[in-house]
């Protein structure tokens, strides 16, 4: 299930892949950042061979080559690795609920017939609710925003390490402001204010799925 909030003991991840559609493409790198009461405890990471060639647009994106992969392991040992390694822990990611999750339960149903229980927080979701005032929201964005080097970004370890720093720093954001993750009765989504015919209303973050609202 997605969450919105601000937690202490949680699984950053990122994964590296051939391209953009969980149809067709696979990962070529996963990485993991373990946190405990909000510091770092353990990180793990590995190449993935995608048993296929990688795109040159996707090397072009995160530097990885098919010379770099060949003798990495493959998918279903890596996810089983990651899986053990994130436990029951709540994951955390960026763009995660749109790109990485679906990748991971379509994969987890492929070779393992179930999918993983981990509930998971989405920075981006928190990202546009927090700070509106962004034009763009791009885990590089927020770096940026938040002071946070994006050297080596594209790289899945890299782009953990950010986001961890990230998530944390809009942890402050929701402590100031803790009303704003306002949940659906409905179906448990995150409400945003919305600007209506006759002014601004509670919205449900579900729609249309669900088409709840509250006035304000």
């Amino acid at each position: 299930m997605q969450l919105a909030e601000y937690i202490s003991n949680y699984v950053v991840f990122d994964l590296e892949t051939t391209g953009v559609s969980c149809n067709y493409d696979e990962v070529v790198e996963i990485s993991a950042i373990k946190v405990d009461n909000h510091k770092v405890v353990s990180e793990f990471t590995t190449l993935v061979n995608p048993k296929r060639a990688i795109p040159y647009s996707a090397t072009q994106v995160n530097g990885i080559t098919d010379d770099m992969v060949k003798d990495a392991p493959v998918w279903e040992k890596a996810l089983t690795d990651f899986l053990a390694f994130a436990a029951d822990y709540v994951l955390v990611g960026h763009n995660i609920h749109f790109f990485d999750m679906k990748f991971i339960y379509r994969d987890c149903e492929r070779y393992f017939n179930e999918l993983p229980q981990n509930d998971y927080i989405d920075t981006l979701k928190l990202a546009r609710l927090y700070l509106p005032q962004l034009e763009h929201h791009k885990l590089t964005d927020l770096a940026d925003y938040f002071g946070v080097s994006t050297d080596g970004a594209h790289r899945a370890l890299q782009d953990c390490r950010m986001n961890q720093i990230v998530y944390e720093r809009l942890g402050k954001e929701i402590r100031k402001n803790p009303g704003l993750l306002k949940k659906c009765p409905k179906c448990g989504e995150l409400m945003q204010k919305r600007n209506g015919k006759f002014g601004m209303f509670w919205g449900c973050g579900g729609y249309p799925k669900c088409r709840y609202t509250e006035n304000l």
